[in-house]
């Protein structure tokens, strides 16, 4: 399988990798926009949960990680839902990890489990615990690698970097201790600098903000009305969003409307 992405280029995935990017599950995150509502209000934002994760996986395997960090790298986002964290705010879940607490679950009800297992690996042992993989995760403000590549690749797709800035950045990262760090203060400043215009000019741009409030307020509705289950929350934004509107429930449609 020939992968090529836009920050880390040309790749050549085989084996237990290829096999889990063509599941189900990993290939619903193409139509999960990794920005919650933002595409809905600009679309040019527009990267979703599946670049992303392919992204994640290739810059471990660039930093020299395992196989099996690799797997988790490429998995760690396919209990997403729908509109990602805007769900956690339809919960009113202030610790935004409502897809981490029905990770197990999506997983245990796919395929994974078995190909995981065709290739010699144990669901359990790389998937029960994020702690173990320490490229893959890193409590803010540490680098780690799902932080560097949701920032790098969301804000060189809307215009604030180039490529060239961002390769330039990667190749300043060194791994010790089986976590990732900058080679310099400089380099350090500068993703410093990038990561304040992804929280400020993105997440907290006030559109995007409006556009989670009032989809959030929609997806409520549809819950109260019946339009929607939590279990269909587990397709993708499009296919909910279809749902919504074919509902005819005047509250839903002008909420989505407001958008």
């Amino acid at each position: 399988m020939e992968i090529s992405d836009v920050i880390y280029g040309h790749h050549h995935i085989d084996g237990v990798l290829e096999e889990l990017i063509k599941s189900a599950p990993v290939q619903r995150l193409k139509g999960i926009y990794q920005g919650g509502a933002s595409f809905l209000v600009n679309q040019k934002w527009n990267v979703t949960r599946y670049e992303h994760c392919i992204g994640v996986m290739l810059l471990i395997k660039k930093l020299g990680g395992t196989i099996e960090e690799q797997i988790a790298g490429l998995l760690h986002d396919v209990s997403h839902t729908a509109f990602s964290h805007v769900v956690d705010v339809v919960f009113e879940n202030q610790a935004e990890d409502y897809h981490e607490n029905i990770f197990q679950q999506v997983i245990v009800h796919s395929e994974i489990p078995d190909i995981l297992q065709k290739h010699g690996y144990h669901t359990e042992e790389l998937l029960s615990d994020d702690s173990r993989w320490t490229l893959l995760e890193q409590p803010a403000p540490e680098l780690c690698a799902d932080r560097t590549d949701y920032t790098l690749r969301d804000i060189y797709r809307y215009g604030h970097i180039n490529l060239h800035e961002a390769q330039t950045f990667l190749d300043h990262l060194i791994v010790r201790n089986g976590r990732m760090f900058p080679d310099s203060i400089e380099a350090g400043e500068w993703f410093v600098s990038v990561y304040y215009k992804e929280v400020i000019d993105f997440f907290l741009n006030p559109v995007n903000v409006y556009g989670y409030e009032y989809l959030a307020r929609a997806l409520k509705a549809a819950l109260r009305h019946d339009v929607i289950s939590a279990e269909d929350l587990l397709k993708t934004d499009q296919e909910v969003l279809n749902i919504l509107r074919a509902s005819k429930n005047e509250e839903v449609l002008s909420l989505l409307t407001s958008i």
